[in-house]
């Protein structure tokens, strides 16, 4: 709802990640480990986008999972047994870490059911977002940028109350097939060069027939009224429900805007070279390991 005393929308608090892909393309390793589990270094996928939010200022974080992701609850839950042990053994360091997990926002599960497609884990948290703006995340999608991509979207929502995603720029016309294409309007947002209106979204355009280089990746700042859009949207492609075709059904009522994260990097950590990446360049910034590591690159002999 509209703030008149502040002239500002109300803060983003609420973050929908969708967790229960069944993780396929990482079999055997998923079997019986979710894929947002798998570690880059010394935490799992999902808790670098958890913490993401957290430094954003989300408070309840809305995971939606499947029958194979416990393990996901219980890395979130509050590990008694463990912290004892390890305060026990002198580790008080590790002690802290393991509590502080629990500590970083209030943690809701909820079930996914429906069609496939990633509309649906959307559709599935309408009960616990209620009446309130959110964000939503896919759980093996990570930007790093010098300002922080959440900390641009919610800025322009708190400003303009209008729904928002992530964009980077992807100069290769082969890559930039692979992903959602916007078209935007030629001019920026006055006084946001990041910022452009969308005209459409071109699911993985053909290679030179794509209407920009901007690609939405990774993350959404909706309003409450997406949940209409997703229940009126008919399941589209492969029989699924998309989040991007109730985008476009959203667009006929209000405007919508493409937000570039200048200079940052896309790690997409739900395919194996993906992953592979991820967790190399992750290992060059880590504290504890980055010089060795580095030193171990240099010398390989491939």
């Amino acid at each position: 709802m509209y703030n008149f005393f502040t002239m500002k929308f109300p803060k983003v608090k609420k973050a929908v990640i969708a967790a229960a892909g069944m993780g396929a393309r990482f079999l055997p390793a998923t079997k019986a480990m979710p894929k947002e589990m798998l570690p880059i270094i010394d935490k799992p996928v999902i808790q670098y986008i958890v913490e993401e939010c957290v430094r954003a200022g989300i408070e309840d974080i809305i995971i939606v999972t499947g029958w194979h992701k416990r393990t996901i609850e219980d890395h979130f839950d509050y590990p008694f047994e463990l912290e004892k042990r390890l305060r026990e053994a002198g580790k008080d360091k590790e002690a802290e870490e393991v509590r502080a997990i629990a500590e970083l926002a209030n943690f809701i599960y909820v079930r996914q059911k429906g069609p496939y497609g990633n509309g649906t884990p959307i559709l599935n948290a309408e009960s616990v977002v209620g009446d309130a703006p959110f964000v939503a995340l896919w759980s093996d999608e990570l930007i790093t940028s010098p300002v922080p991509r959440l900390e641009s979207m919610f800025e322009l929502w708190q400003e303009t109350g209008k729904a928002n995603m992530s964009c980077l720029r992807i100069e290769d016309p082969v890559k930039l097939a692979k992903y959602g294409v916007c078209d935007i309007e030629p001019e920026s947002l006055p006084g946001k060069p990041n910022v452009f209106k969308l005209k459409r979204l071109v699911e993985k355009p053909a290679p030179g027939t794509a209407p920009s280089n901007l690609a939405a990746l990774g993350s959404y700042v909706l309003p409450p009224t997406i949940f209409k859009h997703l229940r009126e949207t008919p399941t589209g492609k492969n029989d699924e429900l998309w989040l991007v075709d109730a985008i476009t059904r959203m667009m006929k009522e209000d405007e919508v805007y493409a937000v570039e994260i200048v200079n940052g990097t896309y790690h997409d950590s739900g395919s194996k070279l993906g992953y592979l990446q991820t967790v190399v360049e992750f290992a060059l910034k880590h504290p504890e390991v980055k010089d060795e590591f580095r030193k171990f690159l240099k010398n390989l002999d491939v």
